[in-house]
């Protein structure tokens, strides 16, 4: 699959960032809507309700902020439906694929920062105490769905990129690809 199988907009306005759990999706999408003045919808915090409980306004919440103009959001719960609902929207798509050693060590990294903090993430959740999440399942242990999921994307993509031949999708190997990309990236109004 080519890189520039479509023309990439210079000014995007509809991002989706897609990768593997642990890539930094997230954190990139915060950054380029801060660059390109674009709210970021995060697709965690739509999901989950109290209690890890999946919210039922979910598919309508991303119903609603995709009908704008203007957003940046992370390509997840593709099981959940959300794919037909995201990619006919977007004018780009950031494939963030970097090598497992990275994602594994971001990964990693955050899980034990925010288990030890007990830092709130959505609607009240915190991340489980490492040794409990360490005798869970991949459902509900985030390195075990790591794994499970590694080559998800990778997968995926030729089926995406023929499915929306219009979508731009820009692969980055490696994180100085996407901050060499974010360097270059026309600021938002």
């Amino acid at each position: 699959m080519p890189d520039d199988a479509a023309p990439v907009p210079a000014a995007p306005q509809r991002i989706l960032i897609a990768g593997v759990t642990g890539s930094g999706k997230t954190t990139l999408a915060r950054r380029v809507g801060a660059i390109r003045g674009l709210p970021h919808i995060e697709m965690d915090a739509l999901f989950h309700g109290p209690d890890w409980t999946p919210r039922p306004a979910f598919l309508d919440d991303v119903r609603e902020f995709v009908r704008t103009d203007r957003w940046v959001t992370e390509w997840q719960y593709s099981s959940k439906g959300t794919d037909p609902i995201l990619a006919p929207r977007a004018d780009l798509m950031i494939w963030l694929d970097y090598p497992y050693r990275i994602v594994r060590t971001r990964l990693i990294r955050r899980t034990m920062s925010r288990s030890v903090r007990r830092t709130e993430l959505w609607n009240g959740n915190r991340e489980r105490p490492l040794w409990d999440m360490l005798r869970r399942g991949p459902e509900e242990n985030i390195l075990r769905w790591q794994t499970t999921t590694l080559h998800k994307w990778r997968d995926r993509m030729p089926a995406i990129a023929a499915a929306h031949p219009d979508l731009p999708i820009l692969r980055f190997a490696h994180p100085r690809e996407a901050e060499r990309w974010m360097r270059a990236l026309p600021p938002g109004p």
